[in-house]
């Protein structure tokens, strides 16, 4: 549909520099190399009017596609996704097949609202039954022994007896009589509501406390579930009032908590209480209770150095009751302090003084904060000229905390059960790898808003805060993955705290957030039977009731190299090897990471190439079906913000790597290779309902200049940013249909959104973005740029990942690059793998 012809495409717009190949290399037609755009279009018709039954033995469904999915007791790829669902029967075949076995778990993921919800199980007070060996819970591949008095674990084969209110007798097929009325020997994803003994205990007392509390501390070992409260924490210095970020943060709260009455209503849970703190070199606490009369009484703790919690009384209230309360404080908040003279913040004391409010209950603490906190606790110096570090072994210190109390307060937050999720909106940098480890152990999220403009960032920070509030939350989280004999878990990466017994603590879990898991063989597996691998999250819903929720996926195993790259999984392994990647940033230089990343690319092709095809033409380039496209993911990982080469700000990079580590498998896949939509050639019908109400939606097109024309209007969008390119001959028409003007100089390039007009491709594009904001839940930050006008146009052009840009090369140099490397490994036997007299020695 937008194959334009390589004769009329655009010059390259203005972009960062990128890298030429070194040496000689053949003409290639950009048409004629692997594009995901073709099988992301193959997949998304293939899946639009079936459903995947999600039995092993089936392709699932790619990550990008939206399907609707049975669970048959294998969860749903949108909770588990695995990067081979043929797993190698021994750890010579994993090595040789060079594919990692991981897992990425999205425990709360959003699903299709044609598909059915959770089923919720509850077991009494005996709790859900569990493997007297190994702890594993029951699912659908356990199997029944002794006449149902005994159940034999599928991940251990221990036999476990069954409790008498448990029992019920077996069939001619030894399956239970009231095996269909038990979502837990059906269902792959369950929830079991859990007695006392699975509430989360209270953490040990620590040796040097971060705060002094004025309630004593609890004598009983477990924490009673309680619906989550809520904390707001407002940064009160003269940066945050000047910039309009404590106006638009209050103003947004107050819209999000009780709505405006009439279009938009409120998105607040009912149960949950609220308590609001504001600081700046002193931490002030509000009595928000409905019992006061006139403006809340603020009471105020000077010393930021030993933080302690001056008063509970009407501290923590319920919106309904309190609302005038509220609604006088974070309506008079910026005017108190518009005339401060406070330069300094103290984050951490403000912190410390959250923990200590929410220690002993868990919850979750939003904080809006625009100042490098100097002073209170975990003070930062200035930062240094990072510039001059880049490059060299110094480099490394950029990506971890310069002051470890931050570390202190992020496993903290994580053990009390209590999630920091922070609104960044600073002029200056704000050191993020060191306040950002409070959200990436405690289970928070980090929003990002650099020299923060009121008109500009207004949009999308209230669909930040509404998302934050509205989607599915869960805190005083745990999770433990287990596997079958033979396989043990080796990586775990995310953002969370990995306590002492090797589980996995989240302050607070949401739809949003992924974690990816490695496998690695101990033995050898029986190819007669599946491998299994089970995830347990216990957690506290926002509504206070404390659960367990799991998730069962049965493997084939297999004993040949191309039965494991027949259902190997690219959105799966991409997503691995990019947290991977991510994680070594603390510890490598950064080019090293790209050698590495373009090592494992050509390890895995080769590796297909060796033992799949190996009667080809060493000279012939020859991809897995499965990994067709991933050298341009990997060049998209090169790409990336926090991988990227040259010069980008320590707190982008630790922005974008929190971002990525949490990010679920389909936000990462539209992340290296941004959706591009040609919006001038929108045909009549598409995005538009038909007879029955159904929006078909356009296919996407290939992230390169070469297929783009000057008359052309392009919409391109990554889920952080949406940008819209104008060509500079674009016709008349397109324009006053599209943004009410004629001329490419009267567009204002400044709007933050669409106009709504009543021309049919207006309703055609807005029709697409809301499909986007219904799949996604929150708005990205929207721009205009049109041809060699606009400074926008350097950020649209980095995102057009197939061009030469990014200090990384073209991705037709890059394919270039790996088949070289493949070429050569076959025809002189050189490893591929660093240290062996391989590649990284070579000249290119």
């Amino acid at each position: 549909m937008f194959a334009h012809s390589a004769r009329s495409h655009i010059p390259q717009p203005p972009h960062s520099a990128g890298m030429p190949y070194k040496g000689l290399r053949a003409a290639i037609d950009p048409n004629q190399i692997p594009s995901p755009v073709d099988t992301i279009e193959a997949d998304r018709e293939k899946w639009e009017d079936q459903q995947y039954m999600t039995l092993p033995g089936k392709h699932p469904p790619l990550s990008t596609t939206d399907f609707v999915a049975i669970d048959q007791g294998n969860s749903s790829p949108k909770f588990v996704r695995v990067s081979t669902w043929n797993v190698p029967s021994t750890s010579r075949l994993a090595s040789d097949c060079e594919i990692p076995i991981a897992a990425i778990i999205q425990p709360f993921a959003d699903q299709d609202p044609r598909e059915e919800s959770v089923p919720l199980v509850e077991t009494g007070s005996s709790g859900p039954p569990r493997c007297a060996r190994c702890r594993g819970y029951i699912n659908p591949w356990c199997t029944w022994v002794a006449g149902g008095m005994k159940w034999r674990c599928n991940l251990c084969n221990h036999e476990t007896e069954v409790a008498s209110e448990y029992f019920c007798n077996l069939d001619a097929n030894l399956l239970r009589l009231d095996h269909l009325q038990r979502p837990e020997l059906n269902k792959g994803t369950v929830d079991f509501v859990v007695s006392e003994e699975y509430w989360a205990p209270h953490p040990p007392p620590s040796i040097q406390p971060l705060y002094y509390s004025i309630i004593p501390p609890p004598t009983n070992g477990l924490r009673k579930p309680q619906p989550m409260d809520y904390m707001f924490v407002f940064d009160v210095s003269q940066e945050a009032v000047r910039s309009g970020f404590l106006k638009a943060a209050c103003a947004i709260l107050l819209e999000a908590l009780f709505g405006d009455g009439e279009a938009i209503p409120s998105c607040f849970p009912p149960s949950s209480r609220v308590a609001i703190l504001a600081f700046d070199r002193t931490l002030q606490f509000y009595n928000l209770s409905s019992e006061v009369v006139g403006q809340p009484p603020m009471l105020v703790v000077p010393d930021i150095d030993e933080v302690f919690l001056p008063s509970t009384a009407g501290l923590f209230v319920n919106p309904a009751e309190s609302r005038d309360a509220i609604v006088d404080l974070l309506t008079t908040l910026p005017m108190r302090h518009d005339q401060t003279l406070e330069t300094e913040a103290a984050l951490g004391s403000a912190l410390a003084a959250s923990l200590a409010a929410l220690a002993g209950r868990g919850g979750q603490v939003v904080t809006f904060t625009a100042t490098l906190p100097t002073i209170g606790v975990g003070a930062l110096q200035p930062l240094v000229d990072e510039s001059t570090l880049y490059g060299t072994e110094k480099e490394k210190s950029l990506f971890v905390p310069r002051e470890d109390t931050w570390k202190d307060i992020g496993e903290r937050c994580a053990s009390e059960g209590v999630g920091v999720s922070m609104f960044l909106g600073m002029c200056r940098p704000i050191d993020i790898g060191s306040i950002g480890v409070v959200a990436s152990l405690s289970g928070g999220e980090l929003y990002f808003h650099p020299k923060f403009d009121a008109v500009k960032d207004t949009i999308v920070l209230s669909s930040q805060i509404k998302r934050l509030i509205s989607r599915t939350t869960a805190y005083s989280c745990s999770m433990r993955i287990r596997s079958s004999n033979g396989l043990r878990v080796s990586n775990q990466f995310g953002n969370f705290y990995e306590s002492a017994a090797a589980d996995l603590e989240f302050g607070t879990m949401d739809a949003d957030k992924t974690i990816a898991v490695s496998f690695e063989h101990t033995r050898t597996l029986d190819d007669r039977q599946y491998a299994f691998i089970q995830a347990a999250l216990l957690y506290t819903t926002v509504t206070g009731e404390r659960r367990v929720r799991t998730f069962n996926v049965a493997l084939r195993v297999v004993t040949l190299a191309g039965n494991v790259f027949q259902y190997a999984d690219m959105d799966a392994t991409v997503s691995y090897m990019l947290r991977e990647a991510i994680s070594k940033m603390p510890t490598q230089k950064i080019s090293h990471i790209h050698d590495m990343l373009t090592e494992k690319c050509a390890l895995i092709l080769y590796a297909y190439r060796k033992f799949c095809a190996a009667s080809a033409a060493p000279t012939q380039l020859i991809l897995p079906e499965a990994f067709r496209t991933l050298p341009l993911y990997v060049l998209g990982m090169m790409k990336t913000k926090p991988l990227k080469g040259r010069n980008v700000t320590a707190d982008v990079r630790n922005y974008y790597a929190h971002k990525l580590m949490a990010m679920s498998a389909r936000g990462i896949m539209f992340h290296l290779y941004p959706r591009m939509l040609a919006v001038h050639d929108l045909n009549d019908t598409i995005a538009l309902p038909d007879a029955n109400g159904n929006i078909d939606m356009p296919s996407l097109m290939r992230d390169s200049h070469l297929f783009m024309e000057a008359h052309g209007v392009y919409l391109i969008d990554n889920d952080e940013m949406m940008i819209l390119w104008v060509g500079g001959s674009v016709s008349p028409q397109v324009l006053q249909d599209l943004l009410d003007v004629d001329d490419i100089t009267q567009v204002n390039p400044h709007i933050l959104y669409l106009p709504p007009l009543q021309t049919r491709l207006s309703t055609q594009v807005r029709n697409i973005l809301a499909h986007r904001f219904a799949q996604r839940g929150y708005i990205p930050k929207f721009m205009l740029a049109r041809q060699n006008l606009d400074a926008a146009e350097i950020e649209f052009s980095d995102m057009l990942v197939e061009d030469q840009n990014n200090a990384a090369m073209s991705y037709l140099d890059y394919l270039c690059l790996v088949h070289k490397q493949i070429h050569t490994a076959l025809t002189t036997g050189a490893s591929i793998a660093s240290g062996h007299g391989g590649f990284r020695s070579m000249p290119w």
